[in-house]
């Protein structure tokens, strides 16, 4: 079991790769978990819905990972009807993030990763207010059978200006009205930089950050480009998060490449640089 004196001790994080980047490309699902370890990756995070996922492809993903020695860390899923309007579309989302962290706990995954989604109407139909209190709602019943399997829920920071969650601000208040453990913080870095929030406001999510992504943008628009490829001070953010002491993965996301026949070199480019900048900062052996 971790103790706060284990995690002390700890500076070392795992650097993964999100599998969207290879089903993007057109990759099969075996060659792209392949590929991730032969490049070097210690884990794996999957972007796949279990409501779409056949039963073989579903054994696959896992026998896969086991087979090259890849654990997968996490689970991406995008859930924006948890705050639609319409209680039918509500409730079927929460059914649907249930099947995220069941699948979660059968791939022995440590987090199902939450796009929470968007106010609607430009805030002026529908209370912002009531909004939020919807997505809080969802998450508290979402956070008791996270707890009840195991797992926990990794929130994402959208650097969108009507996102729910875009800043160090709302996320911290998020947090403390849903009020359980089970629901915590991703920090994404190229997030973080889009919505002009320092380094200095990852102190306010000490004991509250479980998982980490990391790319590249050109300053103004999402871009999840390889490190290095655009206008990201990354140094300052991954001192900040060195400073946080989480026992977890920093995961590279990489969305639609520009070229795709050349997604292997892409993707080893994004290891190289990262890899290099977790070094740096000793966050990485």
């Amino acid at each position: 079991m971790w103790n706060r004196a284990t995690r002390a001790r700890c500076v070392g994080m795992k650097l993964g790769l999100i599998n969207s980047a290879w089903a993007q490309a057109g990759r099969d699902t075996a060659w792209g978990i392949a590929k991730t370890r032969e490049l070097g990756f210690d884990t794996i995070d999957i972007f796949a819905d279990p409501l779409d996922l056949s039963p073989a492809e579903r054994r696959l993903i896992l026998s896969e990972c086991d087979r090259h020695g890849l654990p997968i860390v996490s689970l991406a899923c995008v859930a924006v009807g948890l705050v639609d309007f319409n209680p039918s579309v509500q409730r079927f989302s929460v059914e649907r993030v249930r099947a995220y962290l069941e699948l979660a706990r059968e791939y022995r995954a440590k987090n199902v990763l939450l796009v929470l989604g968007e106010y609607i109407w430009n805030q002026e139909v529908i209370p912002p207010a009531e909004q939020w209190a919807t997505a809080v709602r969802n998450c508290q019943v979402l956070a008791r059978d996270a707890a009840d399997l195991g797992v926990q829920i990794a929130l994402e920071l959208e650097p969108f200006p009507l996102s729910l969650v875009n800043s160090v601000e709302t996320m911290v208040r998020f947090l403390d009205d849903v009020g359980h453990p089970a629901v915590q913080a991703n920090i994404d870095i190229s997030h973080l930089c889009l919505s002009q929030v320092p380094a200095t406001e990852l102190a306010r999510l000490r004991g509250r950050a479980i998982h980490v992504h990391i790319s590249d943008c050109d300053g103004k628009r999402h871009g999840d480009l390889p490190p290095g490829r655009g206008v990201v001070d990354f140094l300052p953010y991954l001192e900040a998060i060195k400073d946080l002491q989480i026992d977890g993965a920093v995961s590279i996301e990489l969305e639609y490449s520009p070229e795709p026949d050349r997604i292997e070199e892409w993707v080893a480019e994004a290891y190289r640089t990262t890899n290099d900048l977790l070094q740096r900062v000793g966050l990485r052996t």
